[in-house]
């Protein structure tokens, strides 16, 4: 009931965002125009139309994964997986202008971090429906590359008015592109015996590094293991 009641009134606030941003008249008309007592919705969005702001990219987020889910990745090569999947969350939006004034939204200091999380959460999300098992360092690094390259992305297309957005396309290819070149260099760098011993420090620090349990606290980064 608490979650249908939000959607409810995001729905009503999508007619109105991309006249007023994500902002308190967009909120006080949605909750007029969903018939939704005005206590209600302030108790479920405590800090108004950015809690409503990132309930919308969360929703952007769960259609991505149903559609991702509907198709058959498995003749593609991982790296056009994590491609196909960018480009359903981004196909998934029906107003380019609401995701702009959530940009604007997101770029005032005071909601920075906010913006960070919910990106940081779409490539969480992406990686978890491709399957990734990674519990070390590479848990952390995966989502930290795709989510500049899925945040570049998202900034390239509120910009690009080419047929299809594919220009888009084409940007987000190469900025995976540039991914997998790096990858191909620490490859490298971790099959050289003498850089091995060079950091070999730094890489016994970065060994002890493990993904957040299931049961960790949401606020930590992550957790150690116990040195032996």
């Amino acid at each position: 009931m608490t979650d249908d009641t939000v959607q409810k009134i995001l729905d009503a606030a999508l007619m109105h965002v991309p006249f007023d941003g994500w902002s308190e008249v967009t909120l006080r008309a949605a909750v007029a125009d969903a018939g939704v007592d005005p206590v209600v919705a302030r108790a479920l969005l405590p800090r108004g139309a950015v809690d409503l702001a990132l309930a919308y990219h969360r929703r952007g987020d769960d259609l991505m994964a149903e559609r991702l889910r509907a198709e058959d990745l498995n003749a593609l090569r991982f790296r056009d997986r994590i491609a196909r999947a960018v480009r359903l969350r981004l196909e998934v939006v029906e107003d380019r202008e609401v995701v702009r004034r959530g940009t604007t939204l997101f770029a005032l200091p005071m909601h920075a971090a906010d913006g960070a999380r919910a990106i940081w959460g779409t490539a969480d999300r992406i990686w978890t429906e491709l399957g990734d098992t990674s519990d070390d360092i590479n848990w952390y690094t995966k989502r930290a590359t795709l989510a500049g390259v899925y945040s570049s992305t998202v900034l390239y297309w509120l910009g690009d008015d080419s047929l299809g957005s594919q220009a888009t396309w084409d940007f987000l290819d190469r900025r995976i592109g540039d991914v997998m070149q790096i990858e191909k260099v620490k490859a490298q760098v971790r099959g050289n015996a003498f850089l091995n011993k060079v950091f070999a420090g730094p890489n016994w620090v970065l060994s002890k590094v493990r993904a957040p349990g299931a049961v960790s606290d949401p606020d930590l980064p992550g957790r150690w293991t116990s040195p032996r």
